[in-house]
């Protein structure tokens, strides 16, 4: 079963819905290993003791005899911990507040490991340098076993559906390897995970501890909360969980990210294995360092890829501007959308007009699954399985992305192929591996599980792929605005560049710059008997070849103008060394070239003006300067070139 159908299933559900009953907070007992006392801070009295501890209950705590101990219980103010003596063996004693009570925890010191946190120190300078996420799981699997000598240390990552993987994993040869494993939510709740986000360190010395319930001068004491106590009892569903993986030991610490559980750092041992307060409060801050370096990793690698994304998203959007075919621009350049949002085939509508590109299936068919899903944003890993309907229109299409462009139909859709993959669970998750639905997995050997149906994951692609619907309605519209104003600086007729855009060219500040420039101005000569006699259709025929032929004669960097009638401008940029005069006579001589129109051939003059505007020369006057010269162009005999 692939984990995102399991975070649905029935059972599972059901199963989570059990554990979140179980009242983990305020069990009303405590690990048998350790006592507890709580002290009422207006008259420091025990009110509250473990039963291992019930001749203190309704004796003032003064009767413990440490000054320290005292002083915290009095004051409320946690030291952590106080090391005391306890009916004659060393013990730590922790205390913290609680539904206006000071709790007192006291346990005696395992025999060992008192220094071993010396060795945390190290752990985290090693740690602190590692850049890849991989290598830092792993390190801190490794090092977390040397300092404790557990037989396997794990550390787990929690996918968005809830469900864990096991990521990393040191251990003893002997014991099968759970690394690369996942396993269902319900392994560990809801309500657990809540607990672990403010109890980072969590301690189970012995999976056969039945626990020793509490006594209260008064009240029920099954309402007194326990989460940040280090002796609170454990679920006997986790203990026998605990029992089926062969465990009888295990110390936990929580990876927490902005408040939110995203992993863990579990320790097992096959026997019973206890490690002392400090070391516990030690590996703690370790964890908080992958915590911390993990997220720093993490948002490193977010930002390199949303810097990438941003990138490619700017690539393929900016020809769009330039582009006449926008679905070409899209679909067919160096940078598609597919090598932002990939995937087998896509299907775009744009303006009404729709194209594929890709393995796709037939557009009729997508257009009416559209028209099902209500042209609304959806997406799917899964056709067949969360939207049936759809699977007969969309034959060999697993997962699915609609992505609305704007409220007319425009609209992006990314498909993908089903991908058949393993998934190895950490046993069996179904029921065929527990003796009734609430029990935990009686087996945790590798389970492998086919996942058909379903297409490799979206992930962030989705987020990505709205941003880039998001950004292309903006360049749509952009598009059109610039494609307005372009218009206005183009003659209808020719499609050149206009009076408005010669006059805004012209009255550019500054003096001409050091390549030079030079304006050619060019009226045809006699164009009116042309209109007269053969009509304006004809008319516009010859316009049209003439601003086809100066085009032609002109160079690349060069503009060609239609000012208006038969009037037109040759904008020259970079003239210094040329010989313009040639360029003005080729353009002049072409014109004279005969000319078909509607039939009849017909031949055209024109009179060129030609201005050179030296470097560092003022701009201003030279279209005028060139009128003036195409003047006595058409008095000294038309067809000709003036200055």
């Amino acid at each position: 079963m692939d984990p995102a159908e399991y975070a649905i299933d029935p059972d599972e559900l059901r199963r989570l819905a059990e554990c979140a009953r179980e009242p983990i907070r305020t069990p009303g007992m405590i690990q048998q290993h350790g006592a507890l006392l709580g002290i009422d801070p207006a008259t420091q009295v025990v009110v509250v003791v473990s039963e291992n501890v019930r001749e203190w209950l309704g004796r003032p705590f003064g009767d413990v005899g440490n000054e320290q101990l005292e002083r915290a219980a009095r004051t409320g103010h946690a030291i952590d911990p106080v090391r005391i003596d306890w009916h004659g063996v060393p013990a730590d004693a922790i205390v913290h507040e609680v539904d206006r009570l000071t709790v007192v925890e006291i346990e005696p010191v395992p025999t060992g490991d008192e220094y071993a946190r010396t060795a945390v120190v190290d752990a985290i300078a090693r740690l602190s340098t590692i850049k890849q996420l991989d290598a830092l799981r792993a390190e801190a699997a490794s090092s977390i076993r040397r300092i404790t000598g557990f037989d396997r240390v794990m550390v787990y990552h929690f996918h968005d559906d809830g469900h864990g993987e096991v990521v990393a994993e040191d251990r003893d040869p002997v014991l099968e390897p759970y690394l690369g494993l996942h396993f269902p939510a319900s392994d560990i709740p809801s309500q657990a995970r809540e607990l672990y986000v403010t109890k980072v360190g969590r301690a189970i010395p012995s999976t056969d501890d039945a626990g020793i319930p509490l006594l209260a001068v008064s009240g029920d004491v099954r309402t007194l909360d326990l989460s940040n106590a280090e002796l609170r009892s454990v679920s006997p569903y986790h203990l026998q969980y605990m029992r089926n993986m062969g465990q009888a030991s295990t110390f936990s610490l929580s990876i927490v990210d902005e408040g939110r559980l995203v992993g863990m750092i579990t320790c097992a041992h096959r026997t019973e294995r206890r490690l002392p307060v400090l070391l516990r409060r030690s590996l703690e801050v370790l964890a908080a360092q992958v915590a911390m370096q993990q997220s720093a990793i993490v948002e490193i690698e977010r930002l390199r890829h949303v810097v990438e994304v941003r990138e490619r998203r700017v690539e393929l959007l900016a020809p769009l501007y330039a582009s006449d075919d926008i679905h070409s621009a899209l679909l067919d350049g160096s940078r598609t959308v597919l090598d932002l949002v990939p995937a087998d085939g896509v299907f775009a509508r744009i303006g009404g007009a729709s194209r594929t590109a890709g393995r796709v299936p037939p557009v009729a068919n997508i257009k009416r699954a559209l028209s099902l899903l209500g042209d609304r944003d959806f997406v799917t890993e899964s056709v067949s399985a969360d939207a049936p309907e759809l699977a007969e229109l969309l034959p060999g299409v697993a997962g699915l992305l609609v992505v609305p462009i704007d409220d007319e139909g425009d609209v992006l859709v990314f498909l993908r192929a089903e991908v058949t993959r393993e998934i190895a669970w950490l046993g069996d998750p179904g029921g065929a591996n527990r003796p009734d639905q609430r029990s935990p997995r009686t087996s945790f050997s590798s389970w492998q599980h086919t996942v058909r149906g379903r297409s490799a994951p979206w992930g962030s692609l989705v987020t990505e792929a709205k941003e880039l619907g998001r950004e292309l309605a903006v360049a749509l519209v952009r598009r059109a605005d610039a494609k307005l104003a372009e218009l206005a600086m183009r003659d209808a007729l020719t499609g050149l560049h206009n009076r408005r855009y010669l006059v805004e060219r012209l009255a550019t500040r500054g003096p001409v710059g050091p390549a030079g420039k030079a304006l050619l101005f060019i009226d045809l000569d006699d164009f009116k008997n042309v209109n007269d006699q053969y009509g304006h259709d004809a008319g516009d025929t010859v316009i049209l070849e003439v601003a086809a032929r100066l085009v032609a004669h002109s160079r690349d960097r060069d503009v060609v103008v239609r000012l208006g009638g038969d009037e037109f401008v040759v904008l020259l940029d970079g003239v210094v060394g040329d010989d313009v005069q040639a360029i003005a006579d080729r353009m002049v001589a072409a014109i004279a070239e005969p000319i078909t129109a509607g039939g009849v051939i017909l031949t055209t003059t024109a009179s060129c003006g030609l201005v050179i505007a030296e470097p560092g020369s003022p701009r201003a006057g030279l279209l005028e300067a060139a009128d003036a010269a195409m003047y006595r162009a058409k008095r000294s005999g038309r067809n000709r070139v003036s200055r």
